[in-house]
């Protein structure tokens, strides 16, 4: 743990609480110790550093996306809050898209749930048609069986 009296000169001189976070987190010290190393309360510490995580995102996304929340377990984003433009169209975060693989002309799939719009990606989409289906399925019955000897069978009849 630090202390006030491990502040190096560089972190010592600057003018604002919150450009001595910022300096202090870019050489790798944990929120905790920001907060005990310049006597102030961890909050403090982690609305600077994620605000400042939106505001890059708000940078990236053109002034599209217009506030974020962000984990503090993993660092990834999960919620963001976005701009209709014209023609009711959204951009999807480029940090987004980067977590899941998307590029430029993937197919998305929307779901409208309980006036929520959910964006699937194939393989989601795949995953949820799955486990609707595999409802009707009896234990023990395999559809690929079952699909291989109507085949069969439709051969035999000619």
């Amino acid at each position: 743990m630090s202390t006030p009296s491990e502040l190096s000169p560089s972190v010592a001189n600057l003018s604002t609480i919150s450009a001595k976070i910022r300096t202090l987190a870019e050489q790798g010290k944990a929120r905790a110790d920001i907060a005990r190393l310049l006597g102030i309360r961890y909050q403090h510490v982690r609305n600077v550093l994620e605000h400042d995580k939106v505001r890059n995102l708000e940078a990236k996304g053109k002034g599209l996306v217009t506030s974020g929340v962000l984990s503090d377990q993993t660092g990834v984003l999960t919620s963001v809050k976005l701009r209709l433009g014209p023609d009711g169209r959204i951009v999807v975060p480029a940090v987004f898209r980067e977590a899941i693989g998307l590029k430029e002309g993937d197919v998305l799939f929307a779901l409208l749930e309980d006036s929520e719009i959910h964006l699937l990606t194939p393989k989601a989409a795949m995953l949820r048609a799955q486990a609707v289906v595999r409802q009707f399925v009896p234990e023990g019955v395999s559809l690929v069986d079952e699909l291989i000897e109507d085949r069969r069978r439709e051969v035999e009849r000619g």
